[in-house]
């Protein structure tokens, strides 16, 4: 079936035009970039849901469909393991992560590394965190080349070069409030594809009960075994996707933190990844994986129709031919894949963009407008596009897209994790000891890399070696504890920062972090929101002005910050500001705000407001 697949104008129609209504609605939310603040974290101004479902369709990547699928048809039901891996370090995440980078302001992660640490650092950070998402945009644009090669018949670079060229027409001109918007609807499309797809493919083997009943007690275990097979165990999965992969998705993932910074409010973003892992991510693990269990059981029940030859990165879309049986459901999948692939791509782009204006360019390029940053940013976005897409050919030496994700996993994410999590969680933890991290962690993953039986075997857990392979999994235990190693020994030799140094910077200061936020120390007096209507005052200063009552139900005083949002909550925040409370009036249910806030366009006169204190 590999390179056969017959397929008529009509299904590239529907492909095509799926494309079309991705760019078109890309375009339209590109209206609200005004800044780069808005390019990049659209206004820190989104509720919760609405990210939740952009941070669904990021983590979705067309990645997951194949990979997920390919281990799933390998390896049953604990082919799961690879991807719920998020629940045991997400209290660290929501309250010491989280709220740092939230209340610090910090542009990037790099950014975060400057305060924390010195420039030096920060540069190291940086390099570190473009290699971790050019590899990510890399195996994006490879997934989709893979996805369409069976169908096509084409050159797998010629296919990355066409979908490279549509990315980055849309993500170079929507930016993030664009992404966050077209990633709502791709969320839903996907996990209904997905679920779709378990459908289908039950009904294809002759019900639920044949298709569970054909499959064997080995294939049904929900964990793979402790230390083999080399290529697959528990022990393995757990450090390179579990800890390697998870984490580093979570912590130092600047697109998905980005998710994070567009939201209108720490709990805002807590509540939103709370909801992602608590009932989306169960979800879509079953998304992902469960063609491979389909595919293995129709490779049982009908053997006639299914292709043994066909490669593992390509039994999702041998899976989907088979069941569908129409060719615009069959397009309605392959679009739903694309619309992954565009959602992890998208977010990536825009994030290497922010890298590199506020990392690289701003302390090179300083005391330009806006409007010229902004410009530049759209400029770096196209060539991260194109620099992601060379990067396939790295990327397509492994036998399966699994491999290389968890060869790049356990290589790139050590060195930040690490420096990540001693940053927010031990104040001892000095800049030399942060040098000691990325360069002395490399120098021993490298030697580790060179000389695994020597270096590796120690921490192997009784995993056989295998030569071409060596360790695949397990390096990410190695590569994790030298790091880990590098940076406490140094830490435990040098001097410990001061605690002016490290302010708000661990999660041992958060309070000065909100402080930081606000400008002056926060407001924790209960308080309610409020509808009111509003009217223009005179003057330019950015402040609103609500009544001493309206105030009062707010729990509010002159100098709190204040968020702004039309009445229509279904807009997701889409329409609203932040701003400070200025001096009360007596005008009960009208809040007063400045001509500039009302040439932005984004209320209705017709609308009321809902307002609420922030801090």
């Amino acid at each position: 079936m590999d390179g056969a697949i017959q397929t008529s104008a009509s299904f590239w129609v529907i492909i095509f035009g799926y494309f079309a209504l991705i760019l078109g609605f890309g375009s339209f939310f590109a209206r609200y970039n005004k800044t780069t603040q808005d390019f990049f974290f659209s206004g820190r101004r989104f509720s919760w849901w609405l990210v939740t479902m952009s941070i669904v369709a990021t983590g979705v990547g067309s990645h997951s469909f194949l990979k997920y699928s390919a281990k799933a048809y390998e390896h049953g039901f604990s082919s799961t393991m690879t991807y719920m891996n998020d629940w045991f370090f997400m209290p660290l995440f929501l309250f010491g992560w989280l709220p740092i980078v939230y209340y610090t302001k910090v542009r990037s992660i790099p950014d975060y590394f400057e305060r924390r640490f010195n420039p030096g650092v920060r540069v190291l950070a940086t390099i570190a965190i473009l290699g971790y998402m050019i590899g990510y945009i890399a195996i994006g644009f490879l997934t989709m080349g893979k996805t369409l090669e069976p169908l096509l018949g084409i050159d797998l670079y010629t296919i990355i070069f066409i979908v490279a060229i549509i990315s980055g027409i849309y993500i170079t001109f929507g930016g993030q409030t664009a992404v966050i918007f077209t990633d709502l609807a791709q969320g839903f499309i996907l996990l209904f594809a997905g679920i779709l797809v378990f459908i289908l493919g039950v009904n294809y083997v002759g019900g639920f009960s044949v298709f569970w009943n054909v499959l064997s007690p080995e294939f049904k275990l929900p964990l793979a075994h402790f230390n083999q097979p080399a290529n697959f165990n528990f022990v393995g999965i757990f450090w390179q996707d579990g800890v390697a992969g998870s984490v580093g998705f979570l912590f130092m993932n600047q697109g998905l933190i980005m998710r994070f910074m567009a939201c209108k409010s720490v709990n805002e973003g807590r509540k939103a990844a709370a909801f992602n892992v608590l009932v989306l991510l169960p979800i879509s693990t079953i998304v992902v994986s469960n063609a491979g269990w389909v595919g293995k059981a129709i490779s049982i029940v009908t053997p006639e129709a299914w292709n043994a030859a066909t490669q593992l990165d390509h039994v999702f879309t041998q899976v989907a031919y088979l069941i569908t049986g129409s060719e615009i459901v069959f397009a309605f999948v392959i679009a739903a894949v694309a619309a992954a692939l565009m959602s992890t791509v998208d977010t990536l782009i825009n994030a290497v963009a922010a890298v590199v204006i506020n990392d690289v360019y701003r302390p090179l390029v300083k005391d330009k407008d806006d409007k010229h940053y902004l410009k530049v940013a759209m400029i770096v976005s196209a060539g991260a596009t194109a620099v992601g897409a060379l990067s396939t050919i790295f990327f397509n030496n492994f036998p399966t897209l699994y491999e290389a994700h968890g060869f790049f996993h356990s290589t790139m994410t050590p060195p930040l994790v690490v420096a990540i999590f001693l940053g927010i969680f031990w104040k001892r933890y000095s800049t030399p000891a942060a040098f000691a991290t990325f360069l002395g962690g490399a120098v021993f993953m490298w030697i580790g890399n060179k000389y695994p039986q020597i270096f590796i075997s120690p921490f192997d857990h009784g995993i056989e070696f295998n030569p071409e392979r060596p360790y695949t999994y397990i390096r990410a235990l190695y590569n994790t504890l030298v790091c880990a190693g590098s940076g406490v020994i140094v830490g435990l030799l040098t001097t410990s920062p001061t605690e002016k140094k490290i302010e708000g910077l661990t999660v041992w200061s958060l309070d000065k972090a909100r402080e930081f936020f606000k400008g002056s120390a926060p407001n924790d007096r209960p308080g309610e929101s409020i509808k009111v209507k509003w009217d223009i005052k005179e003057g330019e200063e950015d402040i609103v002005c609500f009544s001493i009552g309206d105030m009062e139900s707010m729990g509010a005083d002159v100098g709190d910050l204040v968020y702004l949002a039309d009445e229509r909550k279904w807009l997701g925040g889409l329409k609203s500001i932040h701003s400070v409370y200025g001096e009360p009036h007596t005008e009960d249910t009208v809040v007063y705000i400045t001509q500039s806030h009302a040439d932005s366009g984004l209320f209705d006169k017709k609308r009321k407001l809902i307002a609420e204190k922030e801090l």
